[in-house]
């Protein structure tokens, strides 16, 4: 198999999520699959092994869920990726698709739950701000706003018996480190959790019985994300530590009598039963790699979805037994990735690289920097990063301060150089793979999407002596100029990661912004936008291309008619090798990647 085969294939490989089970109806689940060739929700009836997929639609389905009973699969339909829409709902065994219901108003979804008496909380954002609606399934009643704010709010869940609903929300000012409120169907508050500045609560799930009021959330009170359990009628809380390094999350076991947890350290996870009883902490036997997610079944054993760099993904049971996988043709496999860790001026860096298996050191290099900020790449399988190695590239991940999984510190250390603080981390890993003799310093392509396509566009405009090309994908160009654009969810990380809006720290935000430093720009450019990005609007890239152009700077465009990104696999296909022809063009590579053995 040729080079462009190989990692072509990759992409077009079946892949499917996690199935989720419904909580009162475990024989019933539904699943993400790109079996079509576009990511689209499934039904799994787990009793007769029957599946069907539930959307079709052009651009594919983002986000679905399963009513606690199993009767009804809920998925939100958006305009061609824009985010703004309604939610949908068709019965578990198929018929007719409807509006969840008739008088529930579009908008960009902020959480979705559904309890076991057919009530559902639905978050939602618009201009006016964010707002938490009780929605009675089949009936006539009205929506009814629950909760409302200008600050961030978000949808963490519903009791089973649909008593109590969670609200993750910001309204003293700060997205980043949320607080978390408990309310009743009537608005009528029941408890806040709220540990002051810097310190986050995000709500996890409601305990999964009826008539238990209890909440599992994180907390960051010791400098990282740990497990809570909080009763918010009696005020009684539990907190879960563990004398283990990295970050903790958290889920229930069926009864609420353990929980499931996954620890997560140097870009690896692994899972452990925690007996909420006794405090008995158990091991769960995965192998190494990275745990995309978890949930146990009625009889104990826990699913998981798991990849590795050099292996595709798989659905497993704790018992060893694969769970489900999608018929058609198997991904191949990639190479394992190292691991480095280098001193960097924030504090010690830990990068991944993986080598390409073709040529010789130093390599031809993409520096990929994953978006977020607070994101994290990790030891899973990626088949854009297999593709960059298999024509030739040496792939270097960095894991910069703002990056999840180091802890509360590492990921806050943004705050009054946002960019320049990242870009410093990746100089430094660039130094080091340079000295150690695994990238060519002439041929260094700095590479990303989302954030990472902002701090690809910051970074050449920056440290323009140190790059050869730089192919930005979905990137921010001008913070203020998204800011007027972008969904309210956004605006208020911004406020947060900024410490205000551009009206009020306009230099902040101009300091940040890659379309400042235009005139420093020396690497020639590729960006790939979406026409219908919410995330990164098209507007603001506009504004960077037009101004590339007037000074004649060389650089290419891909524009497509999706979102922040794209659902359809062909697409990514198509983006992935435009990537490949620019950077092969640019870092003097005489032979095009389809001829590579």
């Amino acid at each position: 198999m040729k080079a462009e085969e190989r990692w072509q294939a990759r992409f077009r490989a079946a892949r499917m999520t996690l199935p989720i089970w419904a909580r009162l109806a475990p024989g019933r689940a539904v699943y993400r699959c790109n079996i079509s060739g576009i990511w689209e929700i499934h039904a799994w009836d787990r009793a007769s092994g029957a599946t069907r997929q539930v959307t079709s639609r052009p651009r594919g389905t983002s986000y679905a869920a399963i009513d606690p009973t199993g009767q009804w699969i809920w998925w939100f339909s958006d305009t061609y990726g824009d985010e703004f829409g309604i939610w949908m709902r068709q019965p578990f065994d198929g018929g007719p698709e409807m509006p969840a219901h008739p008088d529930l108003a579009p908008g960009h979804p902020t959480g979705l739950a559904l309890s076991g008496i057919g009530t559902a909380a639905v978050g939602r954002s618009s201009r006016h701000g964010f707002q938490v609606l009780l929605v009675r399934v089949g009936s006539e009643e009205k929506p009814v706003v629950i909760y409302e704010s200008r600050e961030f709010a978000q949808v963490a869940g519903i009791s089973l018996d649909g008593s109590l609903i969670a609200v993750t929300h910001s309204e003293h000012g700060d997205s980043r480190h949320p607080a978390l409120r408990v309310i009743r169907p009537n608005g009528q508050v029941v408890g806040d959790l709220h540990d002051g500045p810097g310190k986050g609560f995000t709500g996890v799930r409601f305990a999964p019985t009826m008539n238990d009021r209890r909440i599992l959330a994180l907390h960051e009170r010791r400098g990282r994300r740990e497990p809570l359990v909080w009763d918010p009628v009696t005020g009684e809380q539990r907190e879960i530590w563990l004398r283990v390094p990295g970050e903790i999350t958290a889920d229930w076991y069926h009864d609420g009598r353990a929980l499931l947890i996954g620890h997560n350290n140097r870009a690896r996870t692994e899972l452990f039963r925690y007996d909420l009883g006794g405090g008995h902490l158990a091991p769960i036997k995965t192998p190494h790699g990275v745990i995309h997610d978890a949930m146990p079944r009625p009889d104990g054993t826990v699913e998981y979805s798991w990849s590795s760099a050099a292996h595709p993904p798989v659905i497993r049971a704790s018992d060893g037994h694969v769970v489900m996988n999608q018929s058609g043709p198997s991904a191949p496999p990639a190479v394992p990735l190292e691991d480095v860790l280098v001193e960097g001026p924030g504090g010690r860096v830990h990068a991944l690289v993986s080598r390409p298996t073709i040529g010789t050191a130093p390599y031809p290099t993409v520096f990929l920097l994953h978006g977020g900020p607070a994101a994290q790449d990790d030891d899973s399988f990626m088949p854009n990063v297999a593709a960059w190695v298999d024509v030739g590239f040496a792939v270097v991940r960095v894991n910069y301060r703002g990056s999840t999984g180091y802890g509360s510190a590492w990921r806050d250390a943004l705050r009054g150089d946002v960019g320049h603080i990242e870009l410093a981390d990746v100089a430094a890993v660039r130094e080091w793979a340079v000295n150690q003799g695994v990238a060519d310093p002439e041929r260094l392509v700095l590479a990303g999407a989302s954030w990472g396509g902002y701090l690809t566009l910051l970074g050449v405009g920056t440290q323009p002596k140190s790059w050869a090309a730089g192919i930005a994908a979905v990137p921010i160009t001008d913070h203020a100029a998204a800011y007027s654009d972008e969904t309210e969810g956004l605006r208020a990380y911004h406020r947060a990661l900024f410490g205000g809006s551009p009206q009020e720290v306009p230099d902040l935000y101009a300091a940040s912004s890659p379309i400042t430093y235009l005139d420093s720009l020396q690497a020639p450019l590729l960006v790939l936008a979406g026409e219908n990005d919410p995330r990164s609007p098209i507007r603001q890239i506009e504004k960077y291309l037009g101004k590339l152009a007037e000074r004649g700077h060389e650089h290419e465009v891909y524009r497509y008619n999706a979102g922040h990104g794209t659902l359809v696999i062909e697409e990514r296909i198509r983006q992935m090798a435009t990537q490949i022809d620019f950077a092969y063009k640019h870092v003097g590579l005489a032979q095009p990647p389809s001829t590579q053995p």
